[in-house]
């Protein structure tokens, strides 16, 4: 008989109930088009890392439908009370299966684990007991992976081994935590110390005239060689045309520029001054007469090669290409020196580190610790395990349907915390890590979201997005500073620095309209009023210009232009024709209005405001209803199989707004608060309008 699936409808989508261990069961057999996400990312999720680890059976950051049935199937088949799995924080010792060879495993693993941790009569374990692995392997134990410490070492030439490379910076981190060394990297230090070894080899053999300074002579003729090839060059030139030797000596020009400085032997170098003065003869002092900047080298290099050059003062460049041709076999061995960190070893360390009986040692032990290696998984199999029973729920709550975030039990995994501003507190909170791709997708959820930096006290920082659902836009602005606490109640400064502006709420909608009016007046009287204040100026500024023209030279008294009565009386009659059809248009609908039965009044109230209203109100409800979660998601590198919707009562849950406790007393007196008689001159004058009207249209005659 098939099973018999159970749904409910929430957020416009149906979704599978999954409460009962029967329904665990038969996971493997759920259409994958009617779970509400394809896949989640590891990372970023308020659920145990360690557990979505295990989750993630190929290591690409991302779990997906088929990993997640792998792990629920995995779980009951080593359990034989399968029921612990939907509640409870601890999973009890006698719920393992032992009638099947992993089940008998793990039992044997879990009372290592209580053994190790001293709980020898616990009957459960809980992810407190897994929580630090170091307890459960400790470094001087073997537990499979391959990794061998220091503390592991049985023999100091072995504890040397190890130690030396960790000190060169080869290691990898053991199941416990401590640094350590594995198979690979044994065999790749080993390979290389058997190089430069080999290398050093071949050095014995080349040929050191100038015996133990050779190696010194080397490198002053490395750093002297470049310089002293110029000079013998620019002496051929010399040689060649005596008219060329000024030119290739250092000009006027150049020396009155080092005059100009504070030298010294350092900084007296220029890169085009000759080693020293040219000459036709092509010889080059030693000791008299050289450039300051390699005068010591120069003299040094002299004093080591003087078994080729004798006692002299002064060498050719046949003198310099002997030196050159005697230090060429031992310049090609050190440039065919392997580029390894084992160089920087002393040779005795790095000869004990490569005896062949410590090398063997270190490989015997890495072989017994990967012996241990099914028995650790085991170990690890219990921590997976423990770990599923306390949270799988949770991941298939979130993951095959929505319920949690429905539900509004608890937050959702993706929910990572609380933000609190411009009075209210938002609930849909994610964590972010591109604010400017994230809000690409984002947007399309249309809903009204708030990207946010948030910083702590110690530099940490991070950005999240809350998703405003309730209210209206208010004071929000790129700029404001709110508070964020994450899902372990920690506070964060955060600050607003992107906003995705879509319709908040129908009450929003409805002062849309009015508040574009109100906006639109109060930018035209700016305009005018900096029109006017404009032009003041500049007629302030022309007079100013013409009074002083005139101080400077006074001209005829002009006669005063005449006064026109028919330009003032037409003025006049202009403004009074615009009053008279302003009046005469209020009076038309006041006078209609006032014809109104007493109850289609209001209603007429209400038509005039559901004609300016309603279109907004519309529009607003239409996007309302289209918001939707799994853009938001999506951006954040999940894959929503469905359109989760957010409706507009939904969205009151998850932004909440500010309200006065129930039983508070309040008083509506603020002393402070700007006295206006604004409102009373616009009753006056709406009244003695009303009066007019009335009065012009007969309406008073019946009272007088």
């Amino acid at each position: 008989m098939a099973h018999q699936w159970r749904f409910f409808r929430s957020g416009g989508f149906d979704q599978v109930r999954l409460d009962k261990i029967e329904d665990w069961q038969q996971l493997p057999t759920l259409d994958p088009k009617l779970w509400a996400a394809l896949s989640c990312p590891v990372k970023g999720l308020e659920l145990d890392p360690r557990m979505m680890a295990y989750l993630d059976d190929d290591h690409d950051g991302r779990v997906r439908i088929d990993e997640v049935k792998a792990a629920v199937a995995w779980a009951l088949s080593v359990l034989q009370r399968p029921e612990v799995l939907l509640t409870g924080t601890e999973l009890p010792l006698s719920a393992i299966c032992t009638q099947s060879e992993a089940g008998q495993k793990l039992l044997a693993s879990a009372k290592r684990i209580l053994q190790n941790l001293g709980k020898p009569d616990a009957t459960a374990l809980s992810t407190a007991d897994t929580a630090d692995l170091a307890l459960i392997f400790p470094a001087d134990q073997l537990n499979g992976d391959g990794v061998i410490t220091v503390e592991l070492a049985g023999t100091d030439a072995l504890k040397q081994l190890i130690s030396t490379l960790l000190e060169l910076g080869i290691q990898t981190a053991d199941r416990s935590g401590a640094p350590g060394i594995n198979r690979e990297q044994l065999d790749q230090f080993v390979a290389a110390g058997q190089e430069f070894c080999q290398w050093q080899q071949q050095g014995e053999a080349v040929s050191k005239v100038l015996g133990d300074a050779t190696d010194e002579a080397w490198q002053l003729h490395s750093s002297l060689h470049a310089k002293v090839t110029d000079y013998f060059i620019r002496c051929q030139l010399a040689a060649y045309d005596a008219n060329a030797t000024a030119a290739l000596n250092g000009s006027a020009e150049d020396y009155a520029a080092l005059s100009r400085q504070l030298l010294n032997a350092s900084n007296s170098a220029d890169s085009h001054l000759p080693l020293a003065s040219v000459n036709s003869s092509g010889m080059l002092p030693l000791t008299q007469g050289v450039h300051p900047q390699w005068a010591d080298a120069l003299a040094c290099l002299a004093s080591l090669a003087g078994n080729l050059w004798g006692n002299v003062d002064t060498i050719s460049s046949a003198d310099w290409q002997l030196l050159s041709n005697t230090l060429q076999p031992y310049a090609d061995w050190k440039a065919a020196q392997p580029a390894t960190v084992v160089a920087n070893l002393a040779p005795e360390v790095l000869s004990a580190c490569l005896h062949s009986e410590t090398v063997a040692a270190a490989i015997a032990l890495i072989d017994a610790d990967l012996a241990q290696q099914a028995e650790a998984e085991s170990v690890l199999d219990v921590d997976k395990l423990v770990r599923y029973q306390l949270s799988l729920r949770d991941l298939l709550r979130n993951f095959v349907s929505f319920e949690s975030f429905y539900s509004l039990e608890k937050p959702a995994i993706f929910q990572n915390g609380r933000l609190y501003i411009d009075g209210r507190s938002c609930d849909l909170c994610l964590n972010v890590n591109d604010a400017g791709k994230h809000a690409k997708l984002a947007g399309l959820s249309g809903m009204y979201l708030l990207y946010l930096d948030c910083v702590r006290s110690n530099g940490e920082k991070k950005s999240v997005v809350a998703a405003m659902t309730a209210g209206d836009a208010g004071n929000l602005m790129v700029g404001r500073n709110g508070v964020f606490y994450d899902r372990a109640g920690v506070d964060w400064d955060a600050t607003v620095t992107q906003i995705v502006s879509n319709p908040i709420s129908i009450r929003e909608a409805f002062f849309t309209p009015y508040q574009r009016i109100g906006r639109m007046i109060s930018e035209q009287i700016q305009k005018f009023a900096a029109a006017k204040d404009k032009e003041i100026e500049a007629q302030s500024a022309a007079g100013v210009g013409d009074a002083a023209k005139s101080a400077a030279a006074p001209a005829p008294a002009k006669p005063a232009a005449p006064f026109d009565v028919a330009k003032f009386a037409g003025i006049f009659a202009a403004i009074g024709l615009a009053i008279g059809a302003i009046g005469t248009a209020l009076a038309a609908v006041v006078t209609s209005f006032l014809g109104l039965v007493w109850w289609q009044m209001p209603l007429a109230l209400l038509g005039v405001i559901l004609f300016i209203s309603g279109p907004s109100m519309l529009m607003a409800w239409f996007k309302l209803r289209a918001r939707n979660l799994a853009p938001l998601l999506d951006a954040n590198g999940w894959a929503v199989n469905t359109n989760a919707k957010l409706s507009i009562a939904f969205g009151t849950r998850l932004t909440a707004l500010a309200s006065l406790p129930s039983g508070s007393s309040r008083s509506l007196t603020d002393p402070f608060e700007h006295k206006s008689s604004a409102g009373l001159w616009l009753i006056l004058v709406v009244v003695v309008v009303a009066v007019w009207v009335f009065w012009r249209q007969g309406l008073l005659a019946a009272w007088l």
